[in-house]
């Protein structure tokens, strides 16, 4: 009973990280479940989509509403994720993944930096809107609660950040793991979207695909109720608060936020490369 309360507990706090940065709540609950818990890695690995989908489905409807969510955006780089989640799993035999960890992690430790560099603004400024951006119409705006203001925003870097979302989902049908911390890092980088934006929007995009292999984990039997139901509980509430802070707060702190989550995740991706070797 003890162990179930810390359960929701955790799961609380990965629901607000998730919904708040936009990473979903797998990058805390699979660990956690597999370290403090000792949980098997396949329940853990099912509770972690449980927990994708109850951050994202906790998010949607706030972000939705508050136009933060960019669903013409989010659509369209699905395809990529999905073009390469294919890709992954075909090369998943082929390809030896420790050199991967360790590519992958010294790419997100280098975004870490330029994303640090971008620390002091809340908008991106001098964006010029890429041709694609106008003929998909992915331009849009939201009313930002910190700034109390309309924030009209353009897209650039469109193919860029199509591109970045096939590596996300190349990485995910390797290495098994989740990849909002790219989503968010390619529509930031690449696109030049709001931190806002980016965050809701991949909070959208993980619930998409999460949602599309649960089924799988539910008929492998992966996901095991006990674990499953206080994980999607604690990760509901937790998404709520996060919905509702995140409109609080100044999107500089969100990147500042960011940032560190994203040099802890490259850190373990490095480390498990070189233990693998």
């Amino acid at each position: 009973m003890t162990s179930v309360l810390f359960i929701f507990l955790i799961a609380i706090v990965a629901g607000f990280l998730g919904s708040l940065l936009g990473l979903g709540g797998g990058i805390i609950m699979t660990p956690a479940l597999t370290l403090l818990f000792h949980v098997d890695i396949r329940y853990a690995i099912g509770a972690s989509i449980i927990s994708v989908i109850a951050t994202s489905s906790g998010a949607a409807i706030t972000y939705l509403k508050d136009h933060l969510t960019n669903v013409r955006i989010g659509m369209f780089l699905e395809i990529g994720t999905t073009l390469g989640a294919i890709t992954g799993a075909f090369l998943s035999g082929v390809v030896d993944t420790r050199y991967l960890y360790l590519i992958f992690g010294l790419l997100m430790l280098y975004s870490a930096v330029m994303m640090l560099r971008k620390a002091g603004s809340d908008l991106p400024r001098d964006v010029v809107t890429h041709p694609a951006a106008e003929r998909l119409r992915l331009n849009s705006s939201y009313y930002d609660k910190s700034l109390d203001q309309e924030v009209p925003y353009q897209v650039a870097g469109v193919y860029g950040g199509l591109g970045m979302m096939y590596v996300a989902g190349t990485i995910s049908g390797l290495l098994g793991i989740g990849s909002g911390a790219f989503k968010v890092m390619g529509m930031d980088l690449f696109m030049k979207l709001p931190m806002k934006v980016s965050s809701a929007t991949s909070n959208f995009m993980i619930g998409v695909t999460a949602a599309a292999s649960a089924g799988v984990y539910f008929f492998r039997r992966d996901i095991n109720p006990g674990i499953a139901a206080p994980v999607a509980l604690g990760v509901l509430m937790g998404a709520v608060v996060g919905t509702r802070v995140m409109q609080r707060m100044k999107s500089r702190v969100i990147r500042l936020v960011f940032v560190p989550v994203l040099v802890i995740v490259s850190v373990q991706m490095i480390v498990k490369g070189v233990l693998m070797g």
